[in-house]
């Protein structure tokens, strides 16, 4: 089954760190860069214990799912608690405070919703991991980083492929999301964070909620939600495809913001508005992302 997460669970936004993208700004310092890190694993370890105190293995067994699934979702959990410990640590050792949990809401009232909600996060920590590594200039915080990155994104093989039958992977390269980027995809689950936590974290900034429709197919038209600027009926827009580290794929937004999705997409996809046709930067973004997650069997078919 395909399935569009337009994040309905969460409002995000982005540009991404491609090719065709601006460059990451320089300025961050590597316990600013730990400590964003810290705020996601600090969001997916609260994920997996919320989920995990709420859904017991009986729940788990009338959702359709063996004892096994959920007893890999609580190694998942240990997995990202101690991703907090370990960074936290790092960042005391360094003589640097480290950012507390924050208060979250995470939509899922049923199992089935626990599982999606735990690809969109597996997801979005590969892709976070992946762009912040341009930012760190400590080598040993780097390799720690990249060893992190590597079993997020066993996590999100395994969710795909285990649980949902269908490819361990997308493309032949990640998608690298920058910290504003990411800070969006975030929020939609955070109602609230500790004061104190704003001043250890780089500079950050949102962009406006894209949705696009569930039944959004590679080479089909589909429909997309946003707030439009003011300048719209004159302005031409523009969707971007995300996948992978090469250029986006630009589709003119039609009327009725109508766009029509590419050939040849596969596995998680993010799409922006931007106000060019050439780039996504945040001179350009407008909306988004949204998150698509093209399934593809073994043959190359999207479910």
């Amino acid at each position: 089954m395909k399935y569009s997460l337009a994040l309905h669970f969460v409002a995000c936004v982005t540009s991404s760190l491609l090719i065709s993208a601006a460059p990451a700004k320089r300025g961050v310092s590597d316990p600013q860069v730990l400590n964003f890190a810290l705020t996601l694993e600090h969001l997916e370890a609260t994920f997996y214990k919320q989920g995990l105190d709420k859904f017991s293995a009986d729940a788990f067994k009338a959702a359709g799912f063996s004892d096994w699934v959920r007893n890999r979702f609580e190694q998942i959990q240990a997995h990202e608690a101690e991703h907090v410990t370990f960074l936290s640590t790092a960042l005391k050792s360094a003589g640097a405070d480290a950012v507390a949990p924050c208060e979250y809401n995470f939509p899922m009232p049923d199992v089935h919703s626990f599982i999606a909600t735990s690809m969109i996060l597996e997801a979005v920590g590969s892709a976070a991991y992946t762009g912040g590594a341009q930012l760190i200039s400590n080598k040993d915080y780097l390799t720690a980083a990249a060893s992190i990155l590597t079993v997020e994104g066993r996590h999100t093989a395994w969710i795909n492929s285990a649980i949902n039958k269908f490819s361990a992977w997308d493309t032949s390269f990640q998608t690298a999301l920058n910290p504003n980027q990411i800070f969006t995809l975030a929020s939609g689950f955070i109602t609230s964070c500790p004061d104190s936590n704003a001043a250890a974290l780089p500079p950050l900034k949102a962009y406006p909620a894209l949705a696009v429709s569930p039944d959004a197919h590679p080479g089909k038209p589909t429909t997309l939600t946003f707030a439009a600027p003011t300048s719209y009926s004159t302005e031409k827009l523009f969707a971007a495809f995300i996948s992978g580290i090469g250029a986006p794929i630009f589709v003119p937004v039609e009327k009725d913001n109508e766009v029509t999705v590419p050939d040849g997409l596969l596995g998680v996809v993010f799409c922006v508005i931007t106000k060019d046709g050439e780039k996504v930067d945040d001179s350009t973004m407008v909306a988004g992302p949204a998150i698509l997650n093209f399934q593809f069997d073994s043959m190359g078919n999207v479910a």
